[in-house]
């Protein structure tokens, strides 16, 4: 890497810890028909890229969501679909607020309010504000209406902070999200699931 002067993380599975596998379990559960391809890392139906968007309303994500089971209660259906949701480990935040002594950093996730709701129950509201204010500024898909691999949800970025593509660092999982950042010139990490994102640093912009 080369010439770094912001970076930009990803929240699920680069942050925070998550697994997709549990609410697929939930889903099978509740009744939902081939539960692991109705929804995925990889692939999702409309109704995800909708709720991940803001361009339907959380009551009536929930009912769509509903209708694929059998029987299920909203609040089920609520819980299955948080159940992805883990920890953030203390030692994330410890290095995050080291990184922000030399460097602006930013969150951009592709994520949606019920997920958002239950993370800030997670941690607390304290501890919430704490980690959301270690960022210059975070960009949550369904605030902005753009979804990573969308360009447009990265070029916001860029725009808003005057930022220089070639200067920017993005570290997400995802690889089709890393072909998103590639294309438009920002530096990558795709983070594997057998990385620690605390560890890469400081080498990786060295």
């Amino acid at each position: 890497m080369k010439n770094i002067k912001t970076i930009i993380f990803d929240l699920g599975a680069v942050l925070l810890n998550i697994n997709y596998q549990l609410t697929l379990i939930e889903f099978a559960k509740l009744g939902v028909k081939n539960a692991d391809s109705f929804y995925s890392k990889k692939v999702q139906p409309n109704l995800f890229n909708e709720i991940e968007t803001g361009k339907i309303s959380v009551d009536s994500f929930l009912k769509l969501l509903q209708k694929e089971t059998e029987n299920a209660s909203i609040n089920e259906v609520r819980n299955a679909w948080n159940s992805m949701l883990l920890d953030l480990p203390k030692e994330r935040i410890e290095f995050l607020k080291k990184l922000k002594q030399d460097f602006p950093i930013y969150l951009l996730s592709n994520t949606n309010s019920i997920h958002i709701s239950e993370f800030r129950k997670k941690l607390g509201e304290t501890k919430y504000q704490e980690f959301y204010n270690l960022f210059d500024k975070v960009y949550y898909s369904h605030e902005i209406g753009f979804r990573k691999p969308n360009k447009d949800a990265f070029q916001l970025i860029l725009d808003e902070n005057n930022i220089k593509a070639n200067e920017v660092l993005f570290i997400d999982d995802s690889p089709q999200h890393i072909r998103g950042a590639n294309k438009l010139g920002i530096q990558t990490h795709h983070l594997s699931g057998t990385e620690e994102v605390a560890t890469l640093f400081p080498d990786i912009i060295r």
